[in-house]
């Protein structure tokens, strides 16, 4: 993938994410400095806890998005970060944030488990 298209793709990708946050982050009932009255408290509790599993689901897409970038600004955007290897042209269109070739990332992924 071409240098300057990774870039704008995933500094796209940082907006939209930084917008998403902004929003998610808007509809918390307390960051909105509502009060929720005793009956609301149960089925705002879920509610609560998915909007803070989306924020921090949000969180983590943009770190690794910014840790792309940091890969296109120091020239190793499109290495494999174990092996060296140029990650594949279709794997960086279909995954623009992966830092990995897929042999690497599958050997990774056997040894989280």
């Amino acid at each position: 993938m071409e240098i300057g298209i990774a870039r704008k793709r995933l500094e796209a990708m940082r907006d939209d994410l930084d917008r998403s946050i902004v929003v998610l982050q808007g509809e918390h009932p307390r960051a909105r400095g509502g009060e929720m009255e005793a009956g609301d408290a149960g089925a705002n509790l879920t509610e609560s806890d998915r909007n803070e599993a989306s924020v921090a689901s949000a969180r983590a897409q943009r770190a690794e998005v910014m840790a792309a970038l940091a890969r296109v600004e120091d020239g190793s955007y499109g290495k494999c970060a174990d092996c060296g290897q140029l990650v594949p042209e279709g794997r960086l269109e279909a995954r623009p944030t992966t830092a990995r070739c897929v042999p690497c990332q599958s050997k990774r992924d056997r040894r989280r488990r």
